[in-house]
């Protein structure tokens, strides 16, 4: 797997099925450990800057998917608009923000 890719299956975890058009949950990484967590612990998840780079992230993808649709003239799907993004765009968009 290459470097860039390193985030493929977690991300592949948002993905809109193609099949049906039905959207897939986000599944936040303590629930999936721990299911008797505190609202307090949720709260500090949502608000730690790791989940808040992760939200950014994902609505550059989400917009880089509607643009890449709009512009071929059909629904690309997540995982097509998530590897070229990562591919094309991703690199850029850290170092802006990071500046």
């Amino acid at each position: 797997m290459t470097p860039e890719l390193g985030n493929l299956g977690f991300w592949l975890s948002l993905r809109i099925s193609e099949k049906n058009k039905t959207h897939h949950n986000v599944v936040s990484m303590t629930e999936v450990s721990n299911r008797s967590e505190t609202p307090a612990s949720r709260d500090f998840v949502k608000k730690s800057s790791l989940y808040q780079e992760f939200l950014a992230e994902r609505e550059e993808i989400l917009k880089h998917k509607w643009l890449e649709s709009e512009r071929l003239g059909h629904d690309i799907g997540f995982e097509r608009a998530l590897l070229d993004w990562i591919r094309k765009h991703r690199e850029g968009w850290r170092g802006a923000r990071r500046s």
